[in-house]
């Protein structure tokens, strides 16, 4: 049975640990207070991050100038 929903990737989920590599722990968790982060899921306590939510994430924060907001 696909328990996927629609649009969901079957890329791996991240720890928050994991996805530091990329995006450093402490920006992670403060943006999702904020809700102003990265995709994320909660997993009971667990917070997950997927691969593709991070790249996306970081190509919607691409600026070729400074002026850009």
């Amino acid at each position: 049975m696909n328990t996927r929903a629609a649009g969901e990737s079957s890329d791996r989920l991240l720890t928050a640990a994991q996805a530091a590599k990329r995006l450093s722990e402490s920006f992670l968790a403060k943006e999702r207070v904020k809700g102003t982060g990265c995709r994320h899921r909660k997993l009971g306590r667990a917070v997950r991050y997927s691969e593709s939510d991070i790249d996306n994430y970081l190509r919607s924060r691409a600026r070729t100038s400074m002026s850009e907001h």
